[in-house]
């Protein structure tokens, strides 16, 4: 089966184009919904989606992404929705990398390696899970490899230097640069010292550098991805969305023709 963020990456690397990725949260408004802008984000010329999965309990999501995230739960979503949404885009001919993003909780209960092997045969392509740090969780890890399931991590301003460069050198397919100190969320302004641990990180490693949380706005996604490899979007989307499915459209279209330089 072929892994389409790697080819996405190879993609954009021969043509030095920029990465854009779009978070949306499973479920919310509905899995109806996720599907459509999945699809009309493919369409717009998204790079990359971020399927996030609800949950309980984040340590990374802002009060943006944890509303979405109870609305789904109280829709009563689970990782089998998650993997029949996957499963039926890629018989739509969907070709977008999709990426999990979650946390391991419902991860473990699903069965971490019965969840590789299925997330993997759905056709998703990569894995984010924030609270789980590469030096635990090594059986996990093994499965990741041994389906070619790529597990992304992240590495945020405060990170030392020697941590980042092992992150860096274990994170497959791109780097998650969390340009805030703190939670997801949208921000009016980014901190100034990006550009300078943007620089730093993409010294460290040939793998390109995404930077995310707090972008939310065409002007901040444009002037980000001259610095960076590209960006992720989340809480912005969101934010859309609650006004309906066509405002998060817009902005995921405008967002798009920032990074891409349209």
């Amino acid at each position: 089966m072929k892994n389409y963020l790697t080819i996405k990456i190879q993609e954009a690397r021969k043509k030095k184009r920029k990465l854009f990725c779009v978070f949306l949260t499973l479920g919310y408004p509905s899995i109806a919904a996720t599907e459509r802008l999945i699809l009309s984000s493919e369409k717009a010329g998204v790079d990359i989606i971020e399927l996030g999965f609800p949950f309980s309990d984040p340590l990374a999501d802002g009060p943006t992404i944890q509303f979405s995230s109870e609305q789904a739960i109280k829709k009563n979503v689970t990782i089998q929705d998650a993997l029949a949404l996957v499963r039926r885009l890629r018989q739509k001919g969907s070709r977008i990398p999709i990426l999990f993003f979650g946390y391991f909780n419902p991860v473990f209960s699903y069965g971490g390696k019965d969840f590789v092997r299925d997330a993997r045969s759905a056709g998703m392509d990569g894995l984010i899970i924030p609270d789980l740090p590469p030096e635990e969780e090594e059986e996990f890890q093994k499965a990741c490899r041994k389906q070619k399931l790529q597990r992304i991590l992240l590495v945020a301003p405060t990170t030392q230097d020697k941590r980042a460069k092992m992150l860096v050198g274990k994170s497959q397919g791109f780097i998650y640069y969390v340009s805030l100190r703190g939670v997801t969320g949208a921000r009016k302004a980014l901190p100034g010292d990006m550009k300078a641990h943007l620089l730093k990180l993409k010294r460290m490693t040939p793998k390109p550098v995404l930077a995310g949380f707090g972008i939310s706005t065409p002007e901040q996604a444009k002037n980000i991805s001259r610095m960076s490899d590209g960006v992720i979007v989340g809480s912005a989307v969101i934010e859309h969305l609650k006004r309906g499915v066509p405002s998060a459209e817009r902005f995921i279209e405008k967002m798009s023709r920032a990074v891409h330089g349209a």
